[in-house]
């Protein structure tokens, strides 16, 4: 897709999308396009509510020339993810017959006062609608014509230069969420650990940010025990990522450390998984995926602030080499782990990142992302990622940030009433209460041991978020969650130093 902006229309494109916030009275709007097309307002009142995703065809004629514009429903009160889902979910069903020639229009009364937002997720969601999930098929469909459409966006003058910074952001975005999908959506035979660390390798080549890759030998010698426990029972060996990310001139307004857990396939381990969903486990790297996408992204944007990414990469296989169940193993830290269930093992290798990023970088933030409970998705279902937190502040904005996004968030407690749960005879703490309840929370205890005190952490299980039903697949498929509420989080600490 070819991206131009305008500020008026005086011939409309062969097809025009006219995108629609639900509200009372859309009167003044439909008046308008039936004196375009000469269909009776009250017929386009009758056929089109301007619900989410809802889409409405209306045809004229001009200068001789058949027309086509689209009336696309965004729902009560959108923000920009409910403006990206619209526009995704419309160029998706129409990638074969896409006009060649597209508008956008946001010059009508119902569009924003500040239409830069709707501009970068109309735009975002224009390039996702032709992601392509059949990675490894054969056969292919024929090249979609959609592709190669011209797209011309139509705002106010006044709005122009704030659009076009917009729209170079939704193609950024666009780009990366796209690689993030196919990583997330590829399966465990693969994304191996290295995978993981090359992909991570070629984009700080390509966006210019270092990137060091300790590999299974310099993981022992750092001392990172419980990353190579849970890597026992795998053929493949881990790789510990870290990605670092610094502006260039400047210096950075702050130091944000970001870790991901990033396991490329769960059996459970010993403590092994039921079958019925076992395959979605190729996906339990969600967070090193919001991970990594949010540090290239940053380097896209060149933020003026300083972001480290930290990401411990492995399976959790089976084999007669596998850490059991009531072993005793050893962190980075130092503490001793009692594992109880080796199906919690991603607060294990969780627990070496943080505290890696801690002691090797010093942050004045310090976030982690993990799909790491069954517990958290029965708690929230797939709406929300969990949200723990030491500090008030950064939980403000986080979830600021969250409800700007739609990647929503809720916080939970983390009160030291739960700490007990981790109480073990035999060593500094075991990996799992035995207990089924409380089970996110639990795993943000764990995690806390491991964060050398740190004043402002975070957590975020997003197990239920990072793949959801889409229009792209029959089953779940990556939804990216969590780069562009970190984004949207570091672009409003840029924003906050600068007031």
């Amino acid at each position: 897709m070819q991206f131009t902006l305008h500020h008026q229309a005086t011939i409309l494109p062969d097809a025009l999308v006219v995108p629609i916030a639900q509200q009372a009275d859309l009167d003044a709007i439909f008046s308008l396009l039936a004196a375009k097309t000469n269909v009776p307002a009250d017929l386009i009142k009758s056929d089109f509510k301007a619900g989410p995703k809802e889409a409405h065809t209306l045809y004229f004629t001009e200068n001789q020339q058949s027309k086509r514009i689209f009336l696309l429903g965004l729902g009560e009160n959108p923000r920009s993810i409910d403006v990206l889902n619209a526009f995704r979910s419309f160029v998706f069903k129409r990638k074969s017959n896409l006009p060649a020639n597209l508008g956008v229009s946001f010059l009508h009364q119902n569009a924003p006062a500040e239409p830069a937002v709707w501009v970068e997720a109309t735009v975002n969601g224009l390039l996702l609608g032709l992601y392509d999930i059949g990675l490894y098929k054969t056969t292919k469909k024929e090249e979609e014509k959609a592709a190669d459409s011209e797209i011309e966006i139509f705002v106010t003058e006044q709005h122009l230069e704030a659009a076009a910074v917009a729209l170079q952001s939704g193609i950024a975005f666009a780009a990366t969420h796209t690689e993030i999908f196919n990583l997330v959506n590829a399966p465990a035979n693969k994304k191996t650990p290295q995978v993981l660390a090359e992909w991570a390798e070629k984009s700080g080549q390509k966006h210019g940010y270092e990137v060091k890759i300790f590999n299974e030998k310099e993981i022992h010698a750092l001392g990172l025990h419980a990353l190579i426990s849970v890597n026992r029972g795998s053929e493949n060996p881990p790789a510990f990522i870290v990605l670092e990310y610094k502006p260039k001139g400047n210096r950075p307004l702050k130091k944000i450390g970001l870790v991901g857990k990033g396991v490329t396939f769960d059996t459970g381990g010993l403590s092994i998984k039921p079958s019925t969903n076992m395959h979605y486990m190729k996906s339990d790297m969600g967070g090193a995926a919001a991970v990594m996408g949010t540090i290239e992204m940053a380097a896209k944007l060149q933020l003026p602030l300083h972001v480290i990414g930290v990401i411990p990469a492995t399976e959790n296989s089976v084999d007669a080499m596998s850490t059991k169940p009531g072993d005793v193993i050893g962190s980075y830290q130092g503490k001793t782990i009692e594992v109880i269930d080796t199906d919690a093992e991603g607060r294990l290798i969780l627990a070496d990142g943080l505290t890696y990023a801690v002691r090797n970088f010093e942050p004045d933030v310090l976030i982690d992302l993990a799909t790491l409970t069954g517990s958290c998705i029965r708690t929230l279902g797939t709406y929300a990622g969990g949200l723990f937190s030491n500090n008030d502040d950064l939980v403000g904005q986080l979830i600021s940030a969250s409800e700007k996004t739609g990647e929503r968030l809720w916080r939970l407690p983390l009160w030291d009433d739960y700490k007990k749960e981790l109480k073990s005879d035999v060593a500094d703490l075991k990996n799992f209460s035995g207990n089924p309840s409380a089970g996110a929370i639990t795993a943000a205890k764990f995690l806390e041991e491991f964060i050398e005190k740190h004043p402002a952490w975070a957590h975020m299980d997003i197990a239920g978020v990072a793949v959801s039903d889409s229009e792209f697949s029959s089953q779940k498929s990556a939804t990216g969650f969590g780069i562009r509420l970190l984004i949207e989080y570091l672009t409003s600490l840029v924003a906050e130093s600068r007031a």
